[in-house]
């Protein structure tokens, strides 16, 4: 599992670190990482012509010594000093003993780079970068050179992954000790590029921030039949979708669940031809789902159709049943889509069961009243916020889709593609998670290993190509073999 850590648990590690370390010897730690990772990229480093931009803080000292590393194995060094009275002075002396100099024209410099090490701001950075550093940033991303981050690209949030003004894109993020949570959600994430860690000896605790499940974790989280396995053992997953308007919701959302680990699925809802047509081995109702027959969790929004979540009401429409009846059972329940519409905190408060809400931006952002754009600049607040007012699990889907309880760790999903944006895809992910929670996994973890699956079959149906939500489902299987022969 990748685990990331906020900036006072890191600089809390570093600092005992220190205590019991000579002066200077975490920054060199930091700094051969660093220049060993800068010689990788370059392939040669002979001749190789290198720019730092150096700030005021520590992470101008790492790139300092890593340039002076770099330059005594004969590349060319040129420190670009953003305010040259508070450069690092140990760095900047071994730097010009190694035979690196001071850039007399940044921009002639990099207009000619080969590799540019942004040391600008380091982890405690906020606001963006500042206005004199702009122009060199610019400058550094016009250039031809590959832009490496020193810990993390100058002008990201580290603890938020928020890109509050103009941010340094880098091609390569070296980041020591630990992952910050800027470095895996959007919109830092973008920023960041590859991302490698260098070890550095922190003692971190064993509760992080962030964190992001691998293959072997979620092959470990997988349900897998027993011998003596029936539908009830397994899970049977109720899925509420569809309308006389959106039909082909209530395939997709079945056809998710279908492929999510349950013994068998039971439908609810006026989609029921064309959900039998397609899969005949759903169970198929037109009633109430207090009717449907026994099911181990429950799956209500996709398609409904809804402008409010009364079942009453929906019933009045001939659209098919809303949430309130589901939401009322005591088995865990997964609202998405339409049934996000109106939601009562309150009522899902009082829930017995798990509850698992699955919004993109646009829905989280009614739920917490405040503009989309919000949301998607302050994603990993949002999520935390959403699910400490409804004290439930939420998956906020997006570029980088995050789960969170109302307390713990943030779980980032590091699976998925762009390609994913296509009507019906969210409806798939509602199925297969549903499937998850009703064959007993916990709603922390059903989200995340849906999303995880999901995003892997995403990038198999596309393989770079525009790919269909049914297209999608139907790379579930493969993508979940493939993860389950990952734990041996």
């Amino acid at each position: 599992m990748r685990t990331a850590y906020d900036v006072d648990t890191v600089r809390a590690a570093e600092g005992e670190l220190m205590a019991h370390l000579p002066p200077g010897t975490l920054m060199q730690r930091a700094a051969a990482g660093l220049a060993a990772a800068c010689a990788d990229m370059l392939g040669r480093v002979y001749g190789a012509r290198v720019v730092l931009l150096v700030g005021s803080g520590d992470n101008g000292g790492d790139a300092l010594y890593a340039g002076a590393r770099l330059a005594r194995r004969g590349a060319g060094v040129g420190a670009v000093l953003l305010n040259p009275d508070r450069a690092h002075p140990e760095g900047l002396a071994a730097l010009l003993r190694a035979g690196g100099r001071v850039a007399d024209d940044p921009f002639e410099v990099l207009a000619v780079a080969d590799l540019v090490l942004d040391g600008i701001t380091g982890i405690g950075g906020r606001g963006g970068l500042r206005p004199e550093a702009i122009p060199l940033a610019r400058a550094a991303r016009g250039s031809n050179a590959v832009v490496v981050a020193v810990d993390l690209p100058s002008g990201v949030d580290a603890g938020t992954g928020e890109v509050p003004g103009e941010a340094l894109r880098a091609d390569a993020t070296v980041t020591f000790g630990a992952y910050k949570p800027g470095l895996l959600i959007d919109p830092a994430r973008e920023y960041a590029g590859a991302v490698r860690l260098i070890p550095i000896g922190l003692d971190l605790p064993s509760v992080p921030s962030v964190e992001a499940l691998q293959h072997a974790d979620v092959a470990d989280l997988l349900p897998t039949p027993a011998a003596e396995s029936d539908k009830y053992r397994r899970g049977v997953v109720g899925v509420v979708a569809g309308s006389a308007r959106y039909p082909g919701a209530a395939v997709l959302a079945v056809a998710g669940a279908l492929r999510g680990g349950a013994g068998a699925v039971r439908y609810v809802g006026p989609g029921g031809d064309a959900v039998i047509a397609r899969f005949p081995e759903t169970l198929v109702s037109d009633g109430s789902p207090a009717k449907a027959g026994r099911v181990q969790a429950w799956v209500v929004g996709p398609g409904l159709g809804l402008g409010a979540p009364l079942l009453e009401r929906s019933r009045e429409l001939g659209e098919g049943p809303g949430v309130d009846e589901v939401l009322g059972s005591d088995v865990p329940v997964l609202v998405d889509a339409d049934g996000l519409r109106g939601l009562d905190p309150d009522a899902v408060r009082a829930r017995p069961a798990a509850t698992l809400l699955t919004p993109h931006a646009g829905e989280a952002a009614a739920l917490l009243g405040v503009p989309r754009e919000k949301v998607e600049a302050e994603r990993l607040a949002s999520v935390r916020e959403l699910a400490s007012r409804y004290g439930a699990t939420v998956l906020l889907k997006g570029s980088t889709t995050l789960v969170a309880d109302a307390d713990g760790p943030v779980r980032v999903n590091p699976t998925g593609t762009s390609w994913l944006a296509t009507a019906g895809s969210g409806d798939v992910l509602s199925g297969l998670a549903g499937s998850l929670l009703a064959a007993g996994l916990g709603a922390r973890d059903a989200g995340s290993v849906a999303a995880y699956l999901h995003g892997l079959a995403g990038r198999h149906a596309s393989r770079g190509a525009p790919a269909t939500a049914y297209g999608v489902a139907e790379a579930v299987p493969g993508v979940w073999r493939d993860v389950a022969a990952s734990s041996g």
